[in-house]
């Protein structure tokens, strides 16, 4: 087994392979979301109906604000943070109100239970299961109790970094339903719904999860 410090630098390594592909790509990534009309995700929008009108959020991994811009002209209270300073440049430039914060997911800057939700689509994925385990937990201490966690992550066995195709150069954790679920009950949560989708949100399969923070 290899020693903590090498695993650490080999994760952290796969993490920062990930935001240079997206700061390489950003142009590319705002331009092809901006042709099509934003769309509300099936699960942001179930998330949302367990929500006030008021709710304080968290887009967490925000990229260019696109959910985050929803949210924020629609009334609820969203903080978008994100590590591709390229991607949050161009969200700032649309919303210009937004709160867009450039962090790292690993290392969140916020004190204990400043939110009534958080968001993740996307982006929990792209983190060594180690880290994504830890930040589970991270994000259960930063929700109210009763507060509620939608995500979406890759769905299957084979993590791996991506080398072809759209915005290579990303790594991708591929999670299994039951080892998801054992994580975010390690983490703190309840879960309310867990279940593999095709072809939703995203192309592909992926697991939508929701969860409330118990207590």
């Amino acid at each position: 087994m290899a020693p903590s410090s090498l695993t650490h630098d080999s994760t952290t390594q796969l993490v920062l392979q990930t935001i240079d592909a997206y700061e390489r790509s950003a142009k590319e990534c705002v331009a092809r979301w901006s042709k099509r009309r934003h769309r509300r995700p099936p699960l942001l929008a179930e998330w949302l109906s367990c929500l006030p009108a008021d709710a304080r959020l968290l887009d967490l991994g925000c990229g260019g604000g696109q959910d985050a811009g929803d949210l924020g002209q629609r009334g609820y209270r969203v903080v978008g943070l994100d590590r591709t300073r390229a991607l949050l440049s161009a969200g700032r430039s649309r919303f210009r109100l937004l709160p867009l914060v450039c962090a790292d997911l690993r290392y969140l800057p916020f004190q204990a239970m400043p939110f009534d939700g958080v968001w993740a689509a996307a982006s929990l994925m792209h983190l060594p299961k180690p880290d994504a385990r830890r930040i589970l937990t991270d994000l259960c201490r930063l929700v109210r109790p009763g507060g509620l966690f939608a995500a979406t992550v890759t769905y299957g066995v084979k993590s791996r970094l991506v080398t072809d195709g759209w915005v290579p150069g990303r790594y991708f954790a591929r999670w299994r339903k039951d080892e998801l679920a054992r994580a975010v009950r390690r983490a703190g949560w309840k879960i309310l719904e867990l279940r593999v989708v095709s072809n939703r949100e995203r192309k592909g399969r992926w697991l939508n999860l929701l969860a409330q923070r118990e207590g």
